[in-house]
Formats: C-alpha cells, sequence, structure tokens
C-alpha cells in the first residue's frame, strides 16, 4: 500500500506542478474579486462555535422468522461458514449469516448529522431527518463536548426540528438573515458535518432560488454549489455577514458525494417555523379544507383558461373554511388577498402562512366567469395517509376511444375497493397500456366521476357522456375518484 502510495506521488508531481504554474500564470491577470471574497475565514471563524453535531443512535428490536435467532459468533470463527451455509438453506437464502444475524437480532444504529445554535442558553436547530425515529440524540460542540438533547418540536413538513440542551456555560449563538435579499451569484459558507469529518467549512455561490425538488409542500430551496454531503444535513448556510439564509437540507448527487447541487431551506420559510416550534412545540398553520392539483396544458384548454395558472380544486373538503366559504370542485384559484397563485405551491405557502382563523380572499375561476370568496381559515390538522390495498378488478372490457373501459359499481365492487355509499360515478376497469388514459395516470380501479361538467350517473350514463365529448376533439375534463381523493384530468380522445 506504502510503495503504491509513493508511486501515485510520483505520477501526481508533474500534474501538480504544471497545474501550480498555469495558476500563477492565470492569477494574474484575474481581478481578486473574480477569485472571492477574502472574508470567508472571517466569517468562519465567527461562528464555528454555533455549529454542532448531532449523533443520534436508535435501538432496533429483535426479528425472528418464526424459528429462533441466529446465533451470533465472533468473526473468523471455524464455525461460521458452517453457521452461514445452514441458515441460509433453513431460511430460505439470501445474503451471508451475518448479515441476517444483524437483522435478527437486537441492535442499535447510529447516525450524524449537523445543527446550528440561535439561542445560548442551548437551543438548536437542525434537520428533522436527522433526528427523526431517534431513541438518543446527543450535541457535540465545536469543543468536542457531547451533551444529552431533548426534542422540543418537529416540523416534518419542512423538515424542521429544534432541540434543547443544557450546556455547562454560555454558548455562542448565530441570528438569521434575510434569504430574500439573495441574488443568485451572492457567495455563501455552509459549515457542517459531513461524513462523521465533524466542523468542516465549504463555500461557493447561491446557483439558483426557488428550487422545487418535490421533497414537500413548501418546496422553496436554495440552490447552491458550496461543497455539501451527507452529514451536513441540518447545518447552516451562511451569507458573509455571518447570518444563517439558509439550512442545508438535500443533494442530488448519483455517487452520493458533493457534484456542486445542494439545497437550503431558505430563512425566510424556516424562521417562523422554527419560532414556533421553539414557543409551542408545533406549528399552527391556516387551512382552506382543499384538494388541489396543477393546472395542465390539457386542463387549461379543456376549461377554456386561456393560461395554466393557477391551482385546480379537486375536491373540497367537509366542514372544512373552503366549504363553508362556497368553493367547489373544479373552482380554478387564481389569487389570495390580490396576490397572484401562478402554482400550487403558491397556494399552499400563502394559506400556510396566514394566521388560523383569519379571513383571506379567494380570487377564483368558475364556468369561466372570475368570481371573489372570502373564506375564514381553519387550522392545520395532521394529514391522514390512506392505502389501499390490490383489488380484483372486473373482466376487462374493449377500451374506448379514450383507451379504458367502463363497468358498474356493483355492491361486490364497493366492497373490494372499499368505497362508500356516497361515492357515484362509473367504475374505470382497464386501461390500455399506452393510451391516452393512461398518458394522463388513470388506473384500472379510478371511479369516473364526471365528464366536462356534467355528473356521471352510472357507466351508461358515462358511456354517453363521453359519446357526445368526443365529438369536440379537444381533450375532455374528467373527474377521478381514487382512494379517498378527486383529481381532474384532461384525456384526448384517439382518432378515429
Amino acid at each position: 500500500m506504502i510503495a503504491a502510495t509513493k508511486a501515485l506521488r510520483h505520477r501526481l508531481r508533474p500534474l501538480v506542478a504544471a497545474a501550480c504554474l498555469g495558476a500563477v500564470t492565470s492569477l494574474a491577470a484575474v481581478p481578486a474579486s473574480a477569485r472571492g471574497p477574502e472574508g470567508i475565514a472571517d466569517v468562519a471563524e465567527k461562528v464555528i462555535d454555533a455549529v454542532v453535531n448531532i449523533s443520534t443512535s436508535q435501538n432496533i428490536e429483535a426479528k425472528t422468522d418464526g424459528r429462533g435467532a441466529i446465533p451470533q459468533l465472533p468473526p473468523g470463527s471455524p464455525f461460521e461458514e458452517f453457521f452461514d451455509d445452514f441458515f441460509k438453506n433453513r431460511r430460505g437464502g439470501g445474503g451471508k449469516g451475518g448479515e441476517r444475524n444483524n437483522e435478527l437480532q437486537p441492535h442499535k444504529t447510529n447516525s450524524l448529522g449537523s445543527g446550528f445554535i440561535i439561542d445560548s442558553s442551548g437551543i438548536v436547530v437542525t434537520n428533522n431527518h436527522v433526528i427523526a425515529d431517534a431513541d438518543e440524540i446527543n450535541v457535540i460542540l465545536n469543543d468536542g463536548s457531547k451533551i444529552k438533547a431533548d426534542i422540543v418540536g418537529v416540523d416534518k413538513k419542512t423538515d424542521l426540528a429544534v432541540l434543547k440542551f443544557k450546556p455547562a456555560r454560555p454558548l455562542t449563538a448565530v441570528k438569521f438573515g434575510d434569504s430574500d435579499k439573495l441574488r443568485l451569484g451572492d457567495w455563501v459558507v455552509a459549515i457542517g458535518n459531513p461524513f462523521s469529518l465533524g466542523g468542516t467549512v465549504t463555500a461557493g455561490i447561491v446557483s439558483a432560488k426557488n428550487r422545487d425538488i418535490s421533497s414537500g409542500p413548501y418546496d422553496s430551496y436554495i440552490q447552491t454549489d458550496a461543497a455539501i454531503n451527507r452529514g451536513n444535513s441540518g447545518g447552516p448556510l451562511f451569507d458573509m455577514d455571518g447570518k444563517v439564509i439558509g439550512i442545508n437540507t438535500a443533494i442530488f448527487s448519483p455517487s452520493g458525494g458533493s457534484i456542486g447541487l445542494g439545497f437550503a431551506i431558505p430563512a425566510s420559510l424556516a424562521q417562523p417555523v422554527v419560532a414556533q416550534l421553539k414557543d409551542h412545540g408545533r406549528v399552527e398553520r391556516g387551512l382552506l379544507g382543499v384538494q388541489i392539483q396543477p393546472v395542465t396544458d390539457e386542463i387549461a384548454n379543456s376549461l377554456s383558461l386561456g393560461s395554466s395558472n393557477g391551482a385546480l380544486v379537486a375536491q373540497v373538503e367537509p366542514d372544512s373554511a373552503a366549504m363553508k366559504a362556497g368553493i367547489k370542485s373544479g373552482d380554478v384559484i387564481k389569487s389570495v388577498d390580490g396576490k397572484d397563485v401562478a402554482t400550487i405551491r403558491d397556494l399552499t405557502r400563502t394559506i400556510a402562512a396566514a394566521q388560523p382563523g383569519s379571513t383571506v380572499k379567494i380570487g377564483l375561476m368558475r364556468d369561466g366567469k372570475d368570481m371573489t370568496i372570502s373564506a375564514k381559515l381553519g387550522d392545520s390538522k395532521p394529514s391522514k395517509e390512506a392505502k389501499a390495498d390490490e383489488q380484483k378488478m372486473p373482466e376487462k372490457a374493449s377500451p374506448g376511444s379514450f383507451g379504458f373501459s367502463l363497468a358498474p359499481l356493483s355492491p361486490d365492487t364497493r366492497q373490494q375497493l372499499g368505497l362508500k355509499d356516497n361515492v357515484s360515478g362509473a367504475l374505470i376497469a382497464a386501461v390500455e397500456p399506452g393510451s391516452p388514459a393512461d398518458e394522463q395516470g388513470l388506473k384500472a380501479g379510478d371511479v369516473l366521476q364526471q365528464v366536462g361538467k356534467e355528473q356521471v350517473g352510472d357507466a351508461q350514463d358515462a358511456v354517453a357522456k363521453l359519446k357526445d365529448a368526443k365529438a369536440s376533439k379537444k381533450p375532455v375534463l374528467m373527474k377521478i375518484y381514487r382512494e379517498g381523493m378527486t383529481r381532474f384530468v384532461a384525456v384526448s380522445p384517439r382518432a378515429a
């Protein structure tokens, strides 16, 4: 290994010399400002003691397959191979005995992340995914001190968590900055615990703002090329004044290492959430009570909207603020309190930022007409995730012009799908692969409830309405019910 290293060094020396020579030649012609700011070291020195490592552990209970656990053997035991073969055959194969032993025996898993102190009394901010499901959490200070921490509150929707620990002395704390003032190209500094290496400083620029990486309903990430790796999660992203303008949360990386695509939660989103978690242990958000979906070009065409801006109301929750205000399924929300809603993210963030109990003015379009409705918002509640088992579908029929076949909602079908009596429409029995319906994501087991603006009574009624709609030769808006939720799709008829 030493010989190989020496040989590698000999091979690298000419390249290093050439690179240095080239750097000297080029730097003479490049202004100092183009090589990066000179204050990075000052920022790092100022805030490094406020950045902490987060160490978590989780106890995994023993798993059995009904035949007892595999006995543990020391590595290199002469019986190791025997037990490996024996238990692999006994349990149906798959994996080394040691790996299966880890699965079946009780054990502890450990993980490391990052965080930062916002109050010298011992208040720390990090990512929720850093401490999720942990049985024990410890904060490791920059001087190596390790102190047990407790959870003050978490918010899964923004992936934020606030911890509290008792330090032996007052600590260095940092403050949030104004992320809204960031410009593309501004220099930023990331400090964290990549690959468990401890306080590591990297620098880069703001590559993009308001990035949606489909990780949650409030995606609006700062993108940076500052090196961020595994273990940086929960660590701060500083501006050149030493203010926290982001919380490093995610990376795009085929290899697991930094490729210059890091994402941080902006301070403008994190700060109010952290304040609520610190004071109340939970986050209160305004709740309108609608299920929404994007307005695609096909849907915009079918509704003659003129553009795809807005959020389409797929379903209105019972006894919600939206229902009390008179909002209906099929409405397209265009604004809230005069602020334009271009995407569903705009609506989600605007409503969530409003106080529960406050009244907002909703600008929407219904049946081609602009309307304004006042809605008194409720309080957000944890969402209930519905999971449906695969069900046996009725015998497939011949796909129609849109690429799907229909069947009645019989009592047996309702029982199989768990459909309540108030769910009406026609069952989609089969979807032809590659058809217009398949391209729009329709599946067997969906319930077709509306064609255009007309409600569907049963399968025969749906067939008649689809036949009439096909004559328009443009995408047909359909309301689909699936697993307790409704959404709209615009499906184009196939040419005859």
